[in-house]
């Protein structure tokens, strides 16, 4: 039995910026993460609410960039990722 390999909907442009998003986060020090966490939360619950009407839960600094990607892919899977590149350039951009 084989299976197929995961299939990346998410554009080139936005996956470049999300690894730029992250490389910066894994620089910040905890206390400039969490100090930057609710920025960052909040472009997770801006694009998760293109898919649902859930709450997205809270989940810290150490994961909240990882729970960024999912909601990044599920919005470009569900065809709704126009803009996302340039959000995630600008949160990159807010970063501390």
């Amino acid at each position: 039995m084989s299976s197929a390999p995961p299939v990346d909907v998410v554009p080139e442009d936005a996956r470049r910026e999300l690894e730029r998003v992250r490389t910066r986060w894994s620089q910040l020090s905890l206390d400039r993460a969490e100090a930057a966490l609710p920025l960052v939360q909040a472009v997770v619950e801006a694009v998760a609410a293109r898919t649902s009407d859930r709450e997205v839960p809270e989940v810290g600094a150490p994961v909240v960039i990882d729970q960024l990607a999912v909601v990044v892919w599920d919005a470009c899977a569900a065809g709704r990722g126009e803009g996302l590149a340039d959000a995630l350039a600008q949160l990159r951009r807010d970063l501390p």
